[in-house]
């Protein structure tokens, strides 16, 4: 009878060693797998932060416009010939000024308005303010002398900035200028510029009276800017909202 109790006493005592082995194994893997997958995202972490990131898409602003990339180049074009024109005026270079007025007359007859993203109405508006453009520009070319050119100029400038806030042209801040004695030292005059200095278009750089004293002569009056539209659209599409 001792012998069936001490057998009894051995049974216990290895199944509860076995069963207590079998917890610390699973305590162990559990440890384990715990560790493993700290490690992981430890690394995938550390990967990201190295990933070196993408160069900015020099087209992003174009892509994310209301317009579409070939109108905004387009009419980019054709600012950079309204302010070569703007440049030509300010040296009383009549040569640089139709030149630059030819060239500007070009690109607004070939502008591709159709590809403006609006209602029928605002296409319409645009196209008619267009075609104006380029008629005021055909027609510094056929005038005389600077004083003529000036006062086409400014014809010009009235057109190109309605059209400019028809087309909401995003790609950057255009500003309105305003001299109020570009004309007999009386008569206001009006430019468009892509910076907000002040340079003087109507009196210039070589004035027979002022020479280059009147060139700062004006002051802002209102600023285009649909930028603030696009740049929200640019902090979605890289948030990939």
């Amino acid at each position: 009878m001792p012998r069936l109790v001490l057998g009894l006493d051995n049974y216990d005592y290895l199944y509860a060693s076995e069963k207590n082995n079998t917890v610390n194994r699973k305590l162990v893997l559990l440890i384990v797998v715990l560790v493993l997958a700290g490690l992981v995202g430890w690394k995938l972490n550390w990967f990201s932060k190295k990933e070196p990131s993408r160069p900015a898409d020099p087209d992003m602003a174009l892509k994310i416009s209301k317009n579409t990339v070939v109108f905004n180049k387009a009419f980019g074009g054709l600012m950079d010939d309204y302010y070569a024109l703007r440049d030509a005026l300010v040296d009383w270079d009549t040569v640089k000024a139709d030149q630059a007025a030819y060239a500007l007359a070009l690109k607004a007859d070939s502008l591709p308005v159709s590809q403006i993203k609006g209602d029928s109405d605002i296409v319409k508006t645009a196209k008619s303010f267009t075609v104006s453009v380029g008629g005021d520009a055909k027609g510094i070319v056929g005038q005389g002398n600077i004083e003529q050119k000036r006062k086409g100029f400014n014809t010009l400038t009235d057109d190109l900035y309605t059209l400019v806030r028809t087309v909401r042209y995003d790609v950057g801040v255009i500003y309105h200028d305003r001299c109020p004695m570009a004309f007999s030292d009386s008569i206001e005059g009006f430019w468009l510029s892509n910076s907000s200095k002040i340079i003087n278009p109507y009196l210039g750089n070589k004035h027979p009276t002022y020479k280059t004293k009147m060139l700062g002569c004006g002051e802002v009056v209102d600023s285009v800017d649909f930028t603030r539209n696009k740049q929200q659209k640019d902090t979605a599409a890289q948030s990939g909202l």
